[in-house]
């Protein structure tokens, strides 16, 4: 086998724990039979599989408005503000992002900028202004984000009830084992 197929090989195995735990220091399967390791491997590629996808779209959405990924979730919570009819202020941009209101007024310059925003006078507050997405952004949210977001609630409803409270179970267990910094040895 060539060096470039070894490559190959191992960057593919990256979840397999024959391989980044021949050891079994972290990572005990000697206790699976073989289909059941290829299973569980499986379910993990597949989740890998899920998460690049999912990077790519992200990347590919953010390129085409020409948005970093905060400007992004900045539009997806004004457009599901607007569309519960909910005026969004930069204190409410500032809470959902969780970032300083200073952070939020140079975003909002930002996206204002590059013509994704429009600032108007608060109805009630006249203190306040409330932001808009522009009509031309939203379209292109809605052919990007929107359209992946219809075709996933599809391939969720397809699922019967107790396939999504298997998967649903599953994922919030996965969730769960996100460590935010390494444990102490």
């Amino acid at each position: 086998m060539s060096s470039k197929d070894e490559a190959r090989r191992i960057s593919g195995a990256l979840i397999d724990p024959r391989v980044i735990d021949p050891r079994q220091e972290l990572v005990r399967h000697d206790d699976l039979a073989e289909d059941e390791l290829q299973q569980v491997i499986g379910v993990l590629d597949a989740v890998r599989r899920w998460r690049e996808s999912e990077q790519r779209l992200n990347l590919e959405s953010r390129t085409a408005l020409q948005l970093n990924e905060t400007d992004m979730k900045a539009l997806r919570y004004i457009i599901a503000s607007m569309n519960a009819n909910v005026a969004v202020t930069a204190g409410a941009l500032s809470e959902h992002l969780h970032v300083s209101t200073a952070s939020v007024t140079k975003l909002l310059d930002r996206l204002e900028r590059a013509g994704h925003i429009v600032r108007r006078p608060h109805p009630t507050d006249r203190r306040a202004v409330t932001v808009e997405i522009t009509p031309e952004t939203h379209r292109q949210v809605r052919r990007t984000m929107g359209l992946q977001h219809a075709r996933r609630f599809e391939v969720a409803r397809a699922l019967s009830p107790e396939e999504r409270e298997i998967v649903t179970r599953f994922l919030d267990d996965l969730s769960a084992t996100t460590l935010i910094s390494a444990p102490p040895e």
